[in-house]
């Protein structure tokens, strides 16, 4: 069972997405809150698996209640939930520790899927977020001390870390690189380690900035 805390100031988007959840046999709303001091109650209380979170709560935003959540000690998973697919705050998100970045307007089908993904240990990106962040993201030059970060990794890290930026999941990364799905994991939990990455979407950020994803043309 997936256990997902709900965080918005909007009661009527909370109510629909508790229906919408709970109305899946695998998905459970174990807690809802309309401001970020809530949330970061509930979640040390309740430990859901998942906070999907608003990025502009009231009273502690959404960025930092990825930040705090993602520093506590419990598993627990943030999805970033924005209005706009171009939000100023996505890069902030990224590097809090994000899991996922969606926009309001996305498919309930979509929705549900996205937290199956994320409960799975993947990250997700909305294609517009994608699209449009990262472009920006590359854009700019490589971050130096990112650059150098990349010389901690072995040649096998370096390719599982670029998989997870191109959007490919455990089992896709195991199957390009001829591995086992354990041994996938393995390679991307030592360069998260060794690169203090908080998650997946982190090591996404981490791959562009360093210049180890080119950037798509077109």
């Amino acid at each position: 069972m997936i256990r997902v805390l709900l965080a918005d100031g909007q009661p009527v988007l909370r109510s629909g997405l508790r229906a919408l959840l709970d109305a899946e046999d695998d998905i459970e709303v174990v807690a809802e809150a309309a401001d970020g001091a809530t949330a970061l109650r509930l979640a040390g209380r309740r430990l859901p698996d998942i906070v999907l979170t608003d990025v502009t709560l009231p009273v502690v935003d959404g960025i930092e209640v990825t930040r705090r959540i993602v520093a506590a000690p419990a598993r627990t998973r943030v999805v970033i939930l924005t209005g706009d697919g171009c939000d100023s705050h996505v890069f902030d998100a990224l590097r809090a520790g994000a899991a996922g970045f969606l926009v309001k307007d996305i498919a309930p089908a979509d929705l549900v899927h996205a937290l199956r993904v994320i409960a799975r240990g993947d990250a997700l990106l909305a294609p517009s977020v994608t699209r449009t962040v990262l472009s920006r993201l590359v854009a700019r030059p490589p971050h130096v001390p990112a650059a150098a970060g990349l010389d901690e990794l072995t040649r096998r890290e370096r390719e599982a870390v670029a998989l997870v930026a191109r959007g490919l999941s455990t089992h896709q990364i195991a199957d390009r690189m001829v591995i086992s799905p354990l041994t996938a994991k393995s390679h991307i939990d030592r360069a998260r380690t060794k690169l203090r990455a908080r998650g997946r979407v982190h090591l996404v950020s981490f791959a562009y900035e360093c210049g180890l994803v080119a950037p798509h043309r077109g």
